[in-house]
């Protein structure tokens, strides 16, 4: 009997699933994760998308079977949960309050302020000179600016959230990842603490003063999704910016196809959400048999979605390892898919779009100022990307 896969693996190259997920059968599979425990993983597309609208998968993490990928996560089943871990009514609940914030029209009035954003990194940048590191100077700051400014959250104290962000999403220990989450909740409980005493205009401000005073959401609710909001609203696209540039220099055809059809430039983000798949493990548990593709997944039984494998399932994208700015890819994982699909896409794509278009636009000579298989990139433990992207121009 053929070993099961060991789930989640590093990436061998930053834009390609770990080779070790190659033996992984479609459309499902077993793997093994840290604890020596066996789940399922999906990795065919037609059936992810069937499964992630199912209702008989949970996403709550204190449920028995929930699968829990890593040993520093392990803590933060008891934690109280938002969006992504609650299933509905509840997740309802909290997904229609913030969902005026981030619908197509709202993103479209941020653009200005995203590109006067890009604009101002940009031109610190070029003044400095060459070389760069553009994880720290670019693709970091521009969504942190952003979130901050659509939550209401003190720009000025980006170092200390993005560096608890990191122990969240990556710390070496368990009791990382709880205090970093810990510090984050005692930071948010403060901030809302002052904004009932001197309310701002974010959305947190919003929140605070119609549903927290409305009993719509407690405090503890309220500190959950605005942790949420943040780590999620800066860290994600953060590596889909510096990833996407890591992965548009090593592809100098496709680049170049870019700055000849910049029309181009909206079908090129999704392509490339496609192709990197960063949050690669979309969780969840069974909550009664389900029968799918020939296989009985039963209650209590984890199953986790490999988006990085399930975007390149040739059998919803042609020659699906190739980069290809005239496919249709708009029916990607990569958000997620069904009630869970990620809240903040819009915002993420206009992010994205403004920020590539923008760095190549101003500075057409960038390339790597180091050697592709010396620039460090994050294991497959966590959200994929670039630890640093050092560049010149």
């Amino acid at each position: 009997m053929t070993e099961p896969v060991a789930f989640p693996q590093d990436r061998t190259c930053p834009y390609h699933p770990p080779t070790a997920y190659e033996p992984m059968a479609r459309p499902l599979s077993r793997v093994a994760l840290f604890d020596g425990r066996e789940v399922w993983v999906v990795t065919g597309h037609s059936v992810a998308r069937e499964l992630l609208v199912d209702q008989r998968l949970s996403s709550e993490r204190d449920r028995h079977g929930f699968p829990i990928p890593t040993a520093r996560f392990a803590g933060i089943r008891d934690r109280r949960a938002a969006l992504l871990g609650v299933d509905d009514p509840k997740h309802n609940t909290q997904r229609r309050l913030l969902i005026p914030s981030f619908t197509l029209k709202r993103t479209a009035a941020l653009r200005p302020q995203i590109q006067q954003t890009v604009d101002r990194l940009l031109d610190a940048m070029v003044a400095q000179g060459p070389p760069a590191e553009l994880v720290s100077a670019f693709a970091l700051p521009v969504p942190s600016m952003v979130i901050c400014a659509l939550l209401g959250v003190p720009y000025e104290d980006h170092d200390f959230f993005e560096a608890q962000s990191r122990r969240l999403l990556r710390g070496p220990q368990a009791a990382d990842t709880l205090d970093a989450r810990d510090q984050l909740e005692a930071y948010f409980g403060t901030l809302i603490d002052r904004k009932q005493k001197e309310p701002g205009d974010g959305l947190l401000d919003e929140l605070i003063h119609e549903q927290l005073r409305e009993g719509t959401v407690d405090r503890a609710e309220l500190v959950a999704l605005a942790t949420i909001l943040l780590v999620a609203g800066h860290e994600t696209t953060a590596n889909m910016i510096s990833l996407g540039t890591f992965t548009l220099l090593r592809h100098p055809e496709r680049l170049a196809e870019l700055r000849t059809e910049p029309a181009l430039i909206p079908t090129a983000v999704e392509e490339l959400l496609r192709f990197l798949s960063i949050a690669d493990g979309l969780l969840r548990v069974a909550t009664e048999d389900i029968e799918i593709a020939g296989t009985t997944i039963r209650a209590d039984e984890g199953v986790v979605f490999s988006t990085s494998v399930i975007n390149r399932d040739a059998n919803a994208f042609a020659e699906p390892d190739t980069l290809d700015w005239h496919r249709s890819p708009r029916h990607h994982v990569a958000f997620g898919f069904g009630i869970h699909q990620c809240l903040g896409q819009n915002l993420a794509r206009a992010e994205m779009e403004i920020a590539l278009r923008t760095l190549f636009d101003r500075l057409p000579g960038l390339s790597l100022a180091a050697p592709a298989d010396e620039i460090p990139f994050k294991p497959g433990d966590t959200v994929q990307g670039m630890l640093e992207l050092p560049v010149t121009w």
